[in-house]
């Protein structure tokens, strides 16, 4: 009975840690959207905050009517509402930020320097929470950066604006603070559709107040490019938010964070697709080291646990 017992806990183990890197592979696919429904709007003369407002307005909406039809509650307490506040206004910065910054240099490079934030994720949990990061977290997130450096060929030799950069590192910088503050506080077990709700209902303060309470509030140029509002509505928030909180949830901020290296491959599957951007064996260099780095920390822990066995194993053998 002992036995089946340890059996079934192993399962369910293996079965939460894989749920958790789905929803963090999931989480990070649909964040590397971001570019691909944003470009055209700003092509067609939308600023910032408007692109911003009309993201989180509908995928508040959206949201707000799915947990209605699901009969979720949307009760809060006070105590709850300055956490909650506070959420929303971290991942609505990281947001401004990073829309910001495609003014100033590609998306692809904004989305490749993007990718600090697991670096400072880790740090955070070192140096506030003492969390050990070990030898091969550190190799996944080397692999990685060097993977998505491959998948950046700017030509030109230009050089990179300096307020550009900083506003990448700012959006990296308050994602961080988001996916640790989510997995050290009591918003750690709030129900994931309510605290994704609630981040988005405060975080759009961010772009009401910049627009003058919407006085300044551009209109969308044209019907068809409501798909692409409603699309940054759904995929890089809605879906990301919540997969992201799940994946979070399940496996830690630092492994999740990591599995944020398939943003730039999502980049790069629809530049090919959608674009007609060229594969060279460079960036397939890049896709296969940051693939590497990615199984690297989806195998770390039974790994470890493996590793662990085999040598308390021969210290009781004395082999």
């Amino acid at each position: 009975m002992r036995y089946i017992c340890t059996v079934f806990l192993r399962y369910d183990v293996m079965g939460i840690r894989t749920k958790g890197f789905t929803y963090g592979a999931v989480a990070a696919a649909s964040y590397g959207l971001n570019p691909l429904f944003t470009l055209p709007l700003y092509k067609a003369g939308m600023l910032v905050d408007s692109v911003l407002f009309y993201r989180y307005f509908f995928a508040c909406l959206l949201l707000g009517i799915m947990m209605k039809i699901q009969g979720e509650s949307f009760a809060i307490k006070k105590s709850e509402i300055l956490p909650l506040a506070a959420m929303g206004l971290l991942f609505s910065s990281s947001s401004l930020f990073l829309f910001i910054s495609y003014n100033y240099m590609d998306a692809g490079i904004a989305s490749t320097i993007l990718f600090v934030y697991p670096v400072l994720v880790a740090l955070i949990m070192a140096l506030f929470f003492h969390e050990r990061v070990s030898s091969l977290t550190i190799l996944s997130i080397g692999l990685a950066f060097f993977g998505i450096s491959l998948l950046y060929h700017g030509g030109g030799g230009k050089t990179l604006s300096l307020l550009g950069v900083w506003l990448v590192f700012l959006s990296s910088l308050t994602y961080a603070i988001y996916i640790v503050s989510v997995n050290r506080s009591f918003l750690r077990t709030f129900p994931t559709a309510k605290l994704t709700f609630y981040g988005l209902l405060f975080g759009i303060l961010v772009y009401v107040v910049r627009l003058d309470f919407c006085t300044t509030l551009q209109p969308v140029p044209s019907g068809a490019l409501w798909i692409n509002v409603l699309s940054l509505a759904i995929f890089p928030t809605i879906i990301s938010l919540t997969a992201m909180t799940r994946s979070i949830r399940y496996i830690g901020s630092t492994p999740a964070a990591i599995l944020g290296a398939l943003e730039p491959l999502t980049a790069l599957f629809f530049g090919v697709l959608v674009f007609g951007e060229q594969l060279t064996p460079r960036i397939i260099l890049g896709v296969v080291l940051v693939l590497v780095a990615v199984t690297l920390i989806i195998v770390a822990r039974p790994l470890g646990q493996l590793i662990k066995k085999q040598v308390q194993r021969r210290k009781l053998t004395g082999i």
